[in-house]
């Protein structure tokens, strides 16, 4: 049953770039802070950091509004952070080792990255 007026696949984009980019740099920010200040093992610092990093860097490369190289298009952007999200996912789900608080918030920053990534624009607003 359809309800008059509803959209047959509507598109789910609250986030503008401009939008994401601030995203993109608060987490860089999220991801080296939060293993130091909770005092997380090692590995996992390592991990958050090199995510950070990674993220830094493409950000920094990204054609959007808050990007300063601008070499890589919006939508190539959105892949890597959907890779990292998946990836951040699958951290938490095989760091047998680490605290069931520490490997839920490893899934819980890698859902956010997949969730962004899937509700972005696709092109920067002129």
């Amino acid at each position: 049953m359809r309800v008059k007026g509803a959209q047959r696949n509507p598109t789910l984009t609250p986030f503008s770039t401009r939008a994401h980019g601030v995203l993109d740099y608060a987490s860089v920010v999220l991801l080296l802070a939060l293993p130091r200040v909770a005092g997380w093992s090692r590995p996992v610092t390592r991990l958050l950091t090199g995510s950070a990093l990674a993220t830094l860097a493409y950000s920094l490369l990204t054609r959007y509004e808050l990007g300063a190289v601008k070499l890589l298009p919006v939508p190539a952007h959105l892949a890597l952070d959907r890779t990292s999200g998946i990836a951040l996912c699958a951290a938490g789900g095989i760091m047998a080792d680490e605290p069931p608080v520490v490997r839920a918030a490893l899934v819980g920053l890698g859902l956010f990255e997949v969730f962004a990534s899937l509700t972005t624009e696709r092109q920067p607003r002129a």
